[in-house]
């Protein structure tokens, strides 16, 4: 029996220690990569719920849009039923109890600095109502970067007629509006392309021309 033990010599513990080491290395850098591809996922499961959710609104507004008078442009005399310009659009349509009162009210969808919102305001026989609590403007997209919203109806031979940045018959409704969205944090959003069933008893086309 040897009297004296091995131990490890000088060189083996450096050596396991450098071992060591590089694996707790390897360890904490795995787990921080995937702790980060973590919140990324998360951060982009919130920007397509955010995304879906908005898109999800504006299409269900807009689809339930009536062919109502809300004011009376003066200058012409036109009743006012829906105008459409390149960042906004105000329309009218009945909503739900949690957003108001219930009943028609006037849509108004604006893009701006502070991004991209929505105000309400009652409407009774064809014109505005001030209400006293009236609500602040929604705001829907903050860290807005671009919109564009745009318009097409029908030709005078009634075949679907071009997008337009600017509606110009306000006292008629578009058959299609389109609403285009670039974030700050999310770049461009999907096309939104919404039908107007309200749009009158004329515009009537094929179900393959209406998403052309």
């Amino acid at each position: 029996m040897n009297r004296y033990a091995r131990g490890f010599t000088l060189i083996e513990v450096l050596l396991a220690t450098v071992l060591l080491a590089a694996g707790l290395a390897l360890a904490f850098a795995t787990l921080r990569a995937a702790n980060a591809t973590a919140q990324r996922g998360e951060q982009l499961a919130q920007r397509s719920e955010r995304m879906r959710a908005v898109e999800g609104f504006l299409r269900r507004r807009l689809a339930s849009a009536l062919p109502m008078k809300f004011a009376t442009d003066a200058s012409t005399g036109i009743a006012l039923r829906f105008v459409g310009e390149p960042q906004r659009i105000r329309f009218v349509a009945d909503i739900p109890d949690y957003l108001g009162r219930g009943g028609p009210y006037l849509h108004d969808v604006a893009a701006g600095q502070g991004g991209l919102s929505i105000a309400f305001a009652m409407v009774q026989a064809g014109e505005l109502v001030e209400e006293r609590a009236r609500r602040k403007p929604e705001l829907l997209v903050g860290d807005l970067t671009s919109a564009r919203f745009r318009y097409r109806g029908l030709k005078d031979d009634g075949s679907l007629g071009d997008w337009q940045d600017d509606w110009n018959t306000a006292d008629r409704m578009p058959l299609q509006v389109s609403i285009e969205i670039k974030t700050e944090s999310g770049g461009a959003w999907p096309p939104l392309v919404v039908a107007l069933p309200q749009a009158g008893s004329e515009n009537v086309v094929t179900a393959g021309e209406i998403f052309q």
